[in-house]
């Protein structure tokens, strides 16, 4: 099989993007390689790891943009120039439109940090999500790796696994708690399996060939 081109993109401190880069080091992404890094700020501290681990990185400063018509469009075009196969959201926190969620249909992964359709759409992100999941008193919450669209948090689910809600929990241990067993457990896989040409999507859900 020709390896798959991963680029992922950034907007802060990239622990995500280091699950993948260690991932890759340990061959667990199968097909796929991390060929490039985006970020939307310039001092995104995600940028630093990829140059340690020697990947391409490039800066699209979403503040430089008008709108998200204009930086969208902006962002189509450099995936285009990188060639990127699959199109990984690591803690990136600008909702691109369709011109980019169409140019790359099923082909672009997010990881959110709930049980989707729990806890998830606009508004809901880092620190909010744990803290309306305790809100709630959810006695389980987790991560889900879902396709990109353009509506927030709605495309295709990949994978999802649960973590169990602790007695005492506040909203950054369980943040902590879901990253370690979850997204950096989940993204890596799911980014293999698409690599691997392993996930069909159809009616709106994905399967998962073995």
């Amino acid at each position: 099989m020709i390896e798959k081109k991963i680029v992922v993109l950034v907007s802060g401190g990239g622990t995500n993007l280091q699950a993948l880069i260690n991932a890759e080091k340990a061959g667990e992404l199968g097909n796929g390689k991390i060929t490039c890094v985006i970020a939307s700020k310039a001092d995104a501290y995600a940028l630093t790891r990829a140059e340690k681990a020697n990947i391409k990185t490039r800066t699209l400063i979403r503040k430089d943009y008008a709108d998200i018509a204009s930086y969208s469009a902006a962002m189509r075009d450099m995936l285009l120039e990188e060639q990127a196969d699959l199109v990984v959201y690591a803690g990136f926190m600008t909702i691109l439109d369709e011109q980019v969620c169409d140019t790359f249909k099923n082909k672009m992964i997010n990881v959110h940090p709930a049980l989707i359709p729990s806890f998830c759409g606009k508004g809901f992100y880092g620190l909010h999500v744990h803290e309306e999941a305790l809100k709630k008193g959810v006695k389980v919450s987790g991560a889900t790796v879902h396709f990109v669209t353009a509506e927030c948090d709605a495309g295709p689910i990949i994978l999802q696994k649960a973590v169990e809600v602790k007695e005492g929990d506040t909203p950054e241990t369980l943040q902590k708690r879901i990253m370690e067993q979850a997204e950096w457990k989940i993204l890596p896989l799911a980014a293999k399996l698409f690599c691997d040409g392993k996930i069909t999507v159809k009616d709106g859900k994905t399967i998962i060939s073995e």
